[in-house]
């Protein structure tokens, strides 16, 4: 397992993802395909950890790329690269094991909390069967099923309008912080001199005031909205 393969069918949009791929240490190395094809074989050589793909991707698709990439022995995590109006196409390629989508004009720290959220999962080797519709998400972060999204439909429209005026505390923003940085409950109470059980408080205040499900979808709202670098 190493690295990250981006797959997306449009040159400019692919070449603007590695380059900011790049740019993340712990997605290293980064490499590029422009079809299906391209993107098995380079599963094949060296399965990647995280596989970004085209929600757009062109025949066969990206729903056919999700079905070779479980015959392949891997634990790849599938993030698909969607904007809002692309449900159906998710919804697809989530029934098969899809971890959930970012948009294709994600930021560096963006990616960067979103890896740091993959690689802090533990994974489960790719095998056949039907996925889940069980949040937005693939078994443990390999292809299959599982309840942690990455990015939920609830948060796209918050990438194309920017979403209301949030206010979090201070204390809030410290939590999400740390959560960016790919800390524990309990790693973020010692930072902050807190207990385990007081940074899940504010946890589940900040969930509720960015409207999210889970810790990622948090931190890509947060970043999204300006709340945290």
């Amino acid at each position: 397992m190493a690295g990250v393969v981006v797959c997306h069918g449009s040159t400019a949009v692919r070449e603007r993802i590695v380059l900011t791929a790049l740019g993340v240490p712990a997605l290293a190395p980064v490499r590029a395909a422009a079809s299906v094809d391209e993107l098995v074989t380079l599963a094949r050589r060296v399965p990647p950890t995280i596989v970004l793909l085209d929600a757009h991707l062109p025949s066969p698709g990206p729903v056919e790329a999700i079905r070779r990439l479980r015959a392949v022995p891997s634990q790849s995590t599938v993030v698909m690269l969607a904007v809002p109006g692309d449900e159906i196409a998710l919804d697809r390629a989530i029934a098969l094991g899809a971890r959930g989508y970012l948009a294709p004009d994600v930021g560096r720290a963006e990616l960067a909390a979103v890896a740091a959220h993959i690689l802090a999962s533990p994974a489960v080797p790719v095998a056949g069967g039907g996925g889940s519709h069980e949040g937005l998400a693939v078994a443990n972060g390999a292809v299959g099923s599982a309840p942690t999204p990455v990015v939920t439909r609830a948060d796209l429209p918050v990438q194309a309008t920017g979403g209301t005026e949030v206010s979090l505390t201070k204390r809030e923003v410290e939590v999400l912080v740390g959560m960016s940085n790919g800390r524990s409950n309990a790693q973020i109470g010692q930072e902050l001199f807190l207990s385990e059980d007081t940074i899940k408080t504010h946890a589940r205040r900040l969930f509720r005031k960015l409207g999210a499900a889970d810790r990622a979808q948090a931190v890509a709202i947060g970043l999204r909205r300006g709340l945290i670098r």
